[in-house]
């Protein structure tokens, strides 16, 4: 545990420290070390003023792939890993083949295709090319449908149809409140993935406007090279640090609906 907290946390201070420092600090001391001057608050405004504010706006794509992306994904992956788990149908031991093919396959292998497919029906270049494909969530959905097959009783189900809910009452009313741990698990998920997504945004996109902050504070990282080269690594730094901070917002928030749903049912009352 020691050394596995040694590896996760050394970069991690590594990077709030260089946030701190400014550039000429930052190319002359050590990465452990403070620099002479504490410039952290400095170097926050200057990210977000830096190139007429345009991380501001990578920060509002980014938002928006999150919501409309990781949230549908979210919602899709709930509503079918329910109806894997408890309806039975024609074809459901076909689906569950087809969704562990699809867990199996890695999203770069799928990146060209889908650009070529985007690429004709036009959408390239568009938020859309980026909120689709985070829509689909092959893992999300096995994860609730593993999760809802035990926590989901089927005597449940029963009493609410014999006093009259229907399905679509059941699931918002009953079964959403039993699968919460689980969908909040996989919307932690989709929420990184879409967060930290790179390759997708990179080939999709060729317009500025549209970058997530991965891709453009790469681009700002690639600045540092070529001829007439302007190095802005203390915002490329300073950006990155910002950019984590909504995620341990997130996992802060939400942790407590982990620690509940692992407590359910431990005492009988």
């Amino acid at each position: 545990m020691a050394l596995y907290l040694l590896y996760t946390l050394v970069p991690l201070a590594w990077l709030l420290i260089s946030a701190t420092k400014t550039q000429q600090s930052l190319l002359s001391t050590s990465g452990l070390a403070f620099g002479g001057s504490f410039a952290l608050f400095d170097n926050i405004a200057e990210t977000f003023t830096h190139d007429g504010g345009i991380f501001l706006r990578w920060l509002g794509n980014t938002l928006l792939y999150v919501v409309v992306g990781a949230g549908g994904a979210t919602v899709l992956a709930t509503a079918a890993g329910y109806g894997l788990a408890k309806y039975r149908f024609r074809g459901r031991r076909a689906v569950f083949a087809v969704l562990l093919g699809a867990i199996a396959i890695p999203g770069t292998a799928l990146a060209v295709p889908t650009f070529l497919m985007f690429s004709q029906m036009g959408l390239t270049n568009t938020p859309w090319a980026i909120i689709i494909p985070s829509l689909v969530s092959p893992f999300g959905l096995y994860l609730v449908w593993t999760y809802a097959v035990e926590a989901v009783p089927d005597e449940l189900l029963e009493a609410a149809r014999i006093d009259g809910a229907g399905e679509v009452r059941i699931f918002l009313k009953v079964t959403l409140r039993l699968l919460l741990p689980g969908v909040v698990t996989v919307a932690l998920f989709s929420v990184v993935s879409t967060w930290n997504n790179y390759f997708l945004p990179l080939i999709m996109l060729s317009e500025p406007d549209w970058y997530p902050l991965t891709v453009g504070l790469n681009q700002w990282s690639a600045q540092a090279s070529g001829v007439g080269a302007q190095p802005i690594y203390h915002l490329v730094i300073t950006g990155s640090v910002i950019t984590i901070v909504p995620l341990v917002i997130a996992f802060l928030l939400l942790q407590r609906f982990w620690q509940s749903g692992l407590t359910a049912g431990s005492v009988k009352q």
